[in-house]
């Protein structure tokens, strides 16, 4: 089952893909209002996306769905968790992308599709069916439930600067602490510094994908003194594969939720 997060800003991809599928009759246009725009429709929903969109997206599993990818998850930072509509996203399924029939196309041709589009995305999502109201109800008598208070991690709103301690041990450079913004995309702020090395030796800064999440060449070692940056997705763990442990990530598909050390691979 492959998943995928949607975090791309601005993505450059040496790799192209082309649905020459005539977009499908709608009787609404999304009106854009900013970052997100949503309209509903019966059981379906519009939203205009800025990336990243904060999307983690897997292959429909459902027998006769035909293809297509569902909403697993929304994650903070994208544009995705700022709209009212983010709750009804779970479990929805990837209709049309700027016009285009996804519904019954592979993971990787929906993904190719996001990715090469522009950074405002109009997407256009099939809800999940509301649970059927015809069986009876059956009053259940209530119980109180103590729930002990668990100690929450940190949370660092869009915008706020924190602290990064960038480490390059397959180099001679010193540790660099930078600075850097919440919501920001990982790779591109390490890529921002010219003395931080993301991208070392010339497979590497010739074979990159640009950032499209395909290649996995800016896996790093992101340790979280702090646990904010919660868990890696099982896509980005099947591209590091056994080129890093259990706390790489893939710079490219992570935007910045708080201060952490980054280690170059």
């Amino acid at each position: 089952m492959w998943a995928f997060i949607a975090t791309f800003i601005g993505i450059h991809t040496a790799h192209s893909f082309t649905v020459n599928v005539p977009p499908i009759p709608t009787t609404h246009t999304p009106k854009r209002l900013g970052t997100t725009t949503s309209i509903f429709m019966s059981n379906t929903l519009s939203l205009t996306l800025d990336k990243p969109l904060g999307l983690i997206l897997e292959e429909s599993s459902t027998t006769n769905g035909g293809g297509g990818v569902v909403v697993t998850a929304v994650n903070e930072g994208g544009s995705a968790y700022n709209s009212e509509s983010k709750d009804a996203l779970i479990q929805s399924k990837i209709n049309l992308v700027n016009g285009i029939d996804c519904s019954t196309l592979p993971f990787d041709d929906v993904m190719d599709i996001i990715i090469n589009a522009d950074t405002t995305v109009d997407i256009d999502f099939i809800l999940p069916s509301s649970p059927s109201t015809s069986e009876p109800v059956v009053a259940v008598e209530e119980e109180e439930v103590v729930v002990e208070e668990e100690e929450v991690a940190p949370a660092y709103t869009v915008g706020t600067s924190v602290s990064i301690l960038v480490q390059q041990p397959q180099t001679n450079k010193g540790d660099i602490t930078i600075n850097a913004k919440v919501g920001d995309n990982l790779r591109k702020t390490l890529l921002s510094n010219k003395d931080i090395e993301l991208y070392r030796g010339m497979k590497k800064k010739l074979g990159n994908c640009g950032g499209g999440g395909q290649c996995g060449f800016c896996a790093v070692e992101l340790i979280d003194e702090e646990e904010v940056w919660g868990e890696r997705s099982d896509y980005e763990a099947t591209r590091i594969g056994k080129n890093g442990n259990d706390k790489c990530r893939l710079a490219c598909m992570n935007n910045i939720v708080g201060p952490c050390t980054v280690r170059t691979l």
